[in-house]
């Protein structure tokens, strides 16, 4: 018993304490990068703004960036039904989704000037992959309200008291089962979604996961509401 006490204290001093405010700051930029350039990758979009996508592209008269923060607030909104009170922390997480969206259609600006051959669009679609697994991890970790997409699957998690990896994973496929069928019916072809979506909606789960398990082994994150 001593001696796991003695390696508990020896971990904690060994991590490193980095700021949620930053972290959370890096978590939009990743994020917002690693969605646009997936989907540039010809792979598919990512799972987590699939649902946009489909709306952006049926809808075209409102761009990406917009219908994400729309498909937000629904998240939010809907975590305050199931939590059956008002969560003010989830406003801010709003807020943050909003800036995420304004990054996507700033990424799309200039996403265009990367060449697009094949071995390229490969290592853009892993590239693209880790990035959003290392942006997830970071969010669930930085000690603020986050991105509402990332946000859900967390809470959500919390609410039901179901793991985090089962959670994210059913959030994805929901997320591009429900793409499928706009794209498909509406557009009358499917839309955004390939086989790195697909992939990334079984497996991201388990990914962010094990990134964040080796996270926590190195660091520890501090913010203004970091209780002293």
């Amino acid at each position: 018993m001593n001696n796991n006490n003695a390696d508990t204290m020896i971990q904690e001093t060994d991590r490193r304490t980095l700021r949620g405010e930053l972290a959370l700051i890096a978590a939009v930029l990743i994020n917002s990068f690693g969605v646009v350039l997936m989907l540039y990758s010809g792979a598919g979009i990512s799972a987590i703004s699939s649902v946009p996508f489909a709306f952006s592209e049926v809808f075209t008269k409102i761009s990406l960036g917009t219908w994400t923060y729309l498909f937000q607030g629904l998240l939010v909104l809907t975590l305050m039904i199931l939590r059956k009170k008002f969560v003010p922390q989830y406003l801010f997480s709003f807020v943050v989704g909003f800036a995420f969206g304004e990054f996507l259609d700033i990424h799309e600006l200039w996403i265009g000037i990367l060449p697009q051959t094949i071995p390229c669009r490969i290592v853009y679609f892993v590239l693209s992959y880790i990035l959003i697994c290392i942006g997830i991890a970071l969010s669930n970790r930085c000690g603020l309200p986050i991105i509402p997409t990332d946000l859900f699957p967390r809470e959500l998690s919390d609410i039901i008291r179901v793991g985090y990896p089962k959670i994210k994973i059913a959030f994805d496929v929901i997320c591009l089962t429900v793409t499928a069928c706009m794209t498909g019916f509406l557009l009358g072809h499917l839309d955004g979604l390939g086989i790195g979506t697909i992939l990334a909606a079984f497996t991201m789960g388990k990914c962010i996961g094990l990134i964040g398990s080796w996270m926590d082994k190195r660091y520890t994150f501090v913010t203004v509401l970091t209780k002293e």
